[in-house]
């Protein structure tokens, strides 16, 4: 990066955090005020399709009390209640159909982030639900268990819809999670973490209002939430806990440890789970990534997951995160923070009292010597005098293309494989990729790291990173799959192209 683009995302670093930690000092009072003490860990309610085979959704605005006091209720939007959806369980394989209400005042969508599904059930921009109508789809679905997601994915409005509530967590399921000695109770040892920033004002209501700085660098908020809960802390049986870990940020990169120095063993990434366990001590976690680590409390003693500063730190300047303690609401100076405090309770049952050897997952294999083209993808940032006062959707592009609707960047063949070269530009991008899980074959010319050995369809791209691609299902021209960074306010400003599939 040469001095004068150094320059100047320091200074777009500098506003920014200004901007987020400008309502950072009144936070801890008006907790106090309201009364605010730590919630126990609640999981996003369970919507079990893998009996019935069908799952119904209702987009729905609501008030959302996150201070627990009454006192500043927040305007949310959510899946069949006020804020974010609930935890969906699909069977790995087999059809399942959905419905999907739209009772809010502009158009949604329902993207199966993760799904491996034809472009005409993707639910991408194309596949807009009106106000007061509903899309029922019938998703088909035959990949590997894991944890993925939904969201709305309007063009444009994307950020915003998602940061106010719109989205929830899918667990594809085999149900032989007890047979590779995995925890699967839900919400006692098999715990969802969808795990998200927000901006709260000096009254204590949920705001999304980006400045500049924020729409180039990602907006991030001044308080954790972990489930839509503030600060909340989990009771854990004394045994082997999952944790299925979303990064639901609009921009913020986490890098998580457990502050105890506990390894977290790493049993699947985005899209499948891994042959055996892995242990780390950091996982870094980029918006839309997904992961699930095994934890080992049969010791007794309690734990700390946590997250350090954001990679990205030095061009967003932490964001106007608080500091470590109280989850975001006090203050701290070294840029990282507390995810969520865990207390080991012997009086629940352990059910897995060991970690298992192996899981039974599978590492991508692809061939190199099948690779049929090579495809080079730069993530543009528009840069340069004026750059300002460019229209929204000149600021970010794709090899120098912002996203049109009616434009399709290329044709891909089903089951071609293809040897993607992915460059970034200015900043670390998560590409998410629709339709696919892949595998990343290189991260800047060197062999990925221990994270990134995995299923993905989410690459945080620092550098250069090189994927093998294929598609197993079509996706028209007029029911494209998209290709995206996960910055949302990237995405909803052009970084972002889409592909037939045929």
């Amino acid at each position: 990066m040469n001095d004068s683009r150094r320059h100047f995302l320091a200074g777009l670093a500098a506003t920014a955090a200004t901007t987020a930690a400008a309502t950072l000092p009144a936070l801890p009072h008006a907790a106090r005020a309201q009364g605010y003490r730590r919630p126990p860990l609640a999981m996003p309610p369970l919507l079990d399709a893998t009996g019935s085979g069908r799952f119904n959704l209702s987009a729905q605005a609501g008030q959302s009390d996150f201070w627990g006091s009454g006192k500043s209720l927040s305007s949310t939007w959510g899946f069949n209640q006020p804020y974010l959806g609930p935890t969906l369980r699909l069977p790995a394989r087999g059809e399942v159909s959905a419905r999907v209400e739209n009772t809010l005042p502009e158009e949604i969508s329902a993207h199966w982030h993760g799904l491996i599904v034809p472009g005409e059930v993707d639910g991408g921009p194309h596949q807009p639900i009106a106000p007061g109508t509903a899309w029922e789809p019938i998703l088909p679905l035959d990949q590997m268990p894991a944890t993925v997601w939904y969201h709305s994915h309007i063009h444009g409005k994307t950020a915003p819809q998602v940061y106010r509530g719109l989205a929830g967590v899918i667990h594809l399921t085999d149900g032989r999670d007890d047979a590779r000695g995995l925890p699967s109770a839900y919400g006692a040892d098999d715990l969802t973490l969808v795990i998200q920033d927000r901006r709260f004002d000096r009254r204590g209501q949920m705001i999304y209002d980006p400045a500049m700085p924020d729409i180039m660098m990602g907006f991030q908020g001044n308080v954790l939430m972990i489930n839509g809960q503030i600060a909340p802390v989990a009771r854990v049986p004394k045994g082997i806990v999952r944790l299925r870990l979303l990064n639901a940020c609009n921009g913020r990169v986490l890098t998580l440890h457990m502050a105890e120095g506990r390894p977290l063993h790493l049993i699947s990434t985005d899209s499948g789970l891994l042959p055996a366990p892995e242990a780390l001590e950091t996982l870094v976690l980029a918006p839309a990534e997904r992961a699930e680590v095994l934890l080992d409390f049969s010791d007794g003693t309690q734990g700390l997951l946590a997250t350090g500063p954001n990679p990205n730190r030095g061009m967003m300047g932490g964001g106007g995160m608080m500091g470590r303690r109280r989850g975001g609401m006090t203050g701290g100076g070294n840029g990282g923070f507390e995810i969520l405090p865990i207390s080991v309770d012997p009086a629940l049952p352990a059910r897995i009292t060991r970690l298992p050897e192996n899981i039974g997952g599978s590492l991508p294999a692809h061939d190199p010597a099948e690779v049929v083209l090579t495809r080079r993808i730069s993530l543009d940032m528009g840069m340069g005098p004026g750059m300002m006062m460019r229209p929204s959707g000149a600021r970010f592009a794709i090899n120098g293309q912002p996203f049109r609707m009616n434009r399709l960047n290329f044709a891909a063949r089903t089951d071609q494989l293809e040897h993607w070269v992915i460059r970034g530009h200015m900043m670390a991008h998560p590409l998410h990729v629709h339709g696919c899980a892949f595998q990343i074959l290189r991260e800047n010319g060197s062999p990925p790291l221990p994270q990134n050995r995995g299923w993905k369809d989410t690459v945080l791209v620092n550098g250069q990173a090189e994927i093998l691609v294929r598609f197993p299902h079509a996706a028209p021209s007029e029911l494209p799959y998209m290709f995206h960074c996960h910055i949302l306010e990237h995405e909803d400003g052009g970084m972002m192209g889409q592909f037939s599939v045929g």
